[in-house]
């Protein structure tokens, strides 16, 4: 891929530059996406730089790694960076289900593993390579009737007509085995649950799943060695803004 303009990372990253800036972000867990995205905008704020601040494609809540926010005018360059491709790492545990897919909501239905072996396990990843249609979740922030999904499930509504979208799984490899959990990497398009992914997977072996973990490796080209922690990052806003007024 050819990248469009340098993504910045360190003190560049946060300048007072009008044209705005892209931010590099490891995201801690059980922050969401917009929480991020409101600790930064109000960091600005407080130094006196009011600018518009928004992410280039959302993390779960219980997801960590990176996420790239643009600022001032770089937030009309979004669109281009939620394209992207991503890369990520995670653990799904076998022989038992949850309702979101992961490990917002209890578990239930467990069954037994014992008789599952690395060559179907890897056979069943394998499958789900290429381009299919996969539902978004309940527990998720897709619009349905004026009201967000997750709001729905929380009050116990099930909306069974969710518009599935075509995703491309590129590759969907096994990293480890240990069961009940299966180590993994995957690399996806825009739009792809890895929550999803991980039931399925369940499903197809036919006793259940949910995602245990998940870290995002990298968008595009841009990856997460490269991004710096929330602290951090308001620190160096909050630096810069000092230095520039001394």
């Amino acid at each position: 891929m050819t990248r469009t303009e340098p993504l910045k990372t360190g003190v560049e990253a946060v300048s007072e530059n009008d044209t705005g800036d892209f931010l590099l972000i490891d995201k801690p867990v059980d922050w969401t996406s917009f929480d991020v995205v409101a600790k930064i905008r109000n960091t600005y704020n407080a130094v006196g730089l009011r600018r518009k601040v928004g992410h280039c494609g959302t993390l779960d809540p219980r997801a960590t790694g990176l996420l790239i926010l643009a600022t001032g005018k770089k937030t009309k360059q979004i669109s281009k960076l939620e394209n992207l491709d991503k890369i990520y790492k995670g653990v799904i545990k076998l022989g038992v289900m949850t309702e979101s897919h992961d490990t917002e909501t209890p578990e239930y239905d467990e069954r037994d593993v014992a008789h599952l072996n690395l060559d179907e396990i890897k056979a069943a990843a394998a499958a789900f390579e290429g381009r299919h249609m996969q539902k978004p979740p309940m527990h998720s922030a897709v619009w349905h009737k004026g009201k967000r999904l997750y709001e729905l499930a929380r009050k116990g509504k099930y909306v069974a007509e969710r518009k599935a979208r075509e995703i491309c799984v590129n590759s969907f490899e096994v990293l480890a085995f240990e069961l009940p959990y299966v180590h993994f990497r995957t690399d996806v398009s825009k739009g792809a649950y890895i929550r999803v992914l991980a039931h399925d997977f369940g499903q197809k072996l036919g006793v259940g799943g949910y995602l245990v973990s998940l870290r995002r490796i990298s968008i595009g080209d841009y990856s997460v060695s490269d991004a710096r922690s929330i602290s951090d990052t308001v620190e160096i806003i909050l630096g810069k803004a000092k230095g520039s007024m001394g």
